[in-house]
């Protein structure tokens, strides 16, 4: 059976109670908890007992935790930051959206868990595709081919650092060891020297400059494949 589609965007907020509880207060002590505790351990309760207040007293401000899951998304889409002016060039509005949206996502590892699993509908999510779409359209994207290009930097982020943030959540270091990885190479793929001489010699011996390396690299050539696409580049127009 298909869910039904709801959101927290489809209704009106309510007015704060005499109480002095807010709904900002609400959502900034559910994102503290979730960036100490993680969205495994988020409730009601527990948010209530952070503001001093009965979680009973939260349902006057959001009618379930789904609901509460959404401000806080609308929030984390806050928290990425682009360049406002349109006279910035499109590639320095998305360079600096894919870097702030990656810093943000390691920062508040509970968003990436929420994108795709929540509609971000919210004013910070939808100033942001905005901001965004002005980018494209200002390169000479057109139509259906706004919002792909635009989904292809997101996924682009996204594929990047939800492997980091798994490792790490089973891990807890993103900082392998490198020799520990060639010993291991060594062992289980002794059947592929040239493999195991090439990641010797290739891969920088700091694994934070070996991450930072492959993200610039991968973002470069997704830039430069869209910059491909556009009227004056050598492939497709856009809409073709």
């Amino acid at each position: 059976m298909t869910k039904q589609f709801d959101s927290v965007w489809l209704r009106e907020p309510r007015q704060p109670k005499a109480s002095g509880l807010r709904l900002d207060h609400i959502i900034g002590a559910a994102v503290e908890l979730l960036d100490a505790e993680g969205l495994e351990s988020l409730s009601m309760r527990k948010i209530g007992a952070k503001l001093d207040a009965g979680a009973t007293s939260l349902y006057w401000y959001v009618a379930n935790k789904d609901e509460l899951l959404e401000w806080v998304l609308d929030e984390f889409w806050g928290m990425v930051e682009v360049p406002e002016s349109d006279d910035a060039p499109w590639r320095e509005v998305l360079t600096t959206f894919a870097y702030n949206f990656q810093a943000a996502l390691r920062a508040h590892t509970w968003g990436a868990a929420l994108i795709g699993q929540l509609p971000s509908m919210g004013p910070n999510a939808l100033q942001l595709t905005d901001r965004l779409r002005r980018a494209y359209v200002r390169a000479g994207f057109r139509g259906v081919d706004i919002y792909l290009a635009s989904g292809t930097v997101m996924s682009y982020v996204l594929g990047v650092v939800i492997p980091e943030i798994a490792w790490t959540k089973t891990y807890g270091d993103l900082n392998v060891d490198r020799d520990k990885i060639i010993e291991m190479m060594e062992t289980t793929a002794a059947d592929y020297p040239e493999m195991i001489a090439d990641y010797r010699a290739v891969t920088p011996t700091n694994p934070a400059a070996a991450r930072a390396m492959a993200f610039d690299f991968g973002l470069l050539c997704l830039l430069d494949g869209l910059e491909h696409r556009l009227p004056g580049g050598s492939g497709e127009h856009p809409g073709e």
